[in-house]
């Protein structure tokens, strides 16, 4: 008996771990983020902010497509993450093939039914984001650039969907969709930079492989300075005081990135460089608080 609880915990925690739990919650909580400070009435308590039911499956809907893109992303990847990480693999060890697709199947089944409960509008939008993971774990991650920009792209999805919900504030909440996309993008490039070995091993045609580390730096500092240029059109033209407070809480951090960068030259460089980013994302999502004070 106390072995096949021991069992059944150890497969919980595979699959919390399978699903990036902790990725999930970042996804809900900044969208409530987004919601709590742009959309809704700062007079409203809080139980008010959170009893937004259609909201919720929305959110929900979101993060149940994202969880079934990790599955599906790691199903496909069995063989590469047992050169580039052996010590966390989870499908084929702890959680069957056949399992995983299954999960993957009904995640997107219930995501889909939320959709079309929600609207058809949001039903489409579902249905295109789970194809597209679909498609970056299948074919596109293995391509150069092509499947860095797809992730960006849906990552900055989930902070606009809200807009598009709600259909309205889309200049504030494109300035963190705009960030999201961008911080995101440098992260996948810099990942691929961290993971060339299992991906060359596999055939992949990463920027890393085809390029060479030091070409694909200077598509970083590129990106690094597209953003900046994307921050300075936002000033503009969009809200002045939300790009300025974003602006200074980010500086230092990302001159600490391209200094890092530029002297990066194996994997655990790689490695603390994405990790380095995931904190600007999370100064960026903390600076939601702020924004409109």
């Amino acid at each position: 008996m106390g072995r096949f609880r021991q069992s059944k915990f150890l497969a919980l925690r595979a699959f919390i771990h399978l699903v990036r739990f902790g990725n999930l919650l970042m996804i809900g909580f900044t969208q409530y983020l987004v919601k709590i400070f742009f959309v809704d009435s700062p007079a409203e308590s809080v139980w008010e902010h959170f009893a937004d039911w259609s909201f919720f499956m929305l959110s929900s809907s979101t993060v149940l497509i994202a969880a079934a893109g990790y599955i599906i992303n790691d199903y496909y990847d069995v063989k590469i993450d047992l050169l580039n990480k052996p010590d966390r693999v989870v499908v084929g060890s702890i959680i069957r093939r056949r399992m995983a697709l299954l999960f993957n199947f009904l995640l997107n089944v219930l995501a889909m039914l939320i959709g079309f409960w929600l609207s058809w509008k949001i039903a489409v939008i579902n249905f295109i984001c789970i194809f597209l993971l679909w498609w970056y774990s299948n074919l596109l991650k293995r391509l150069p650039f092509v499947g860095n920009f797809t992730i960006a792209l849906l990552t900055g999805a989930t902070v606009w969907i809200v807009a598009f919900y709600y259909n309205q504030h889309y200049e504030e909440i494109y300035i963190y969709a705009s960030f999201a996309f961008f911080i995101t993008l440098v992260r996948e490039v810099i990942k691929d930079m961290e993971d060339v070995k299992g991906d060359e091993a596999f055939g992949c045609k990463t920027l890393p492989i085809i390029w060479g580390i030091p070409r694909t730096k200077i598509l970083v500092y590129a990106l690094v300075a597209a953003f900046i240029a994307n921050l300075a059109v936002s000033f503009f033209f969009l809200n002045r005081g939300i790009v300025a407070f974003l602006t200074s809480i980010i500086f230092f951090p990302i001159a600490w990135l391209i200094i890092r960068l530029y002297y990066a030259d194996r994997r655990k460089h790689f490695r603390y460089l994405s990790r380095w980013v995931k904190f600007i994302m999370l100064l960026g999502l903390v600076s939601i608080f702020f924004a409109k004070a």
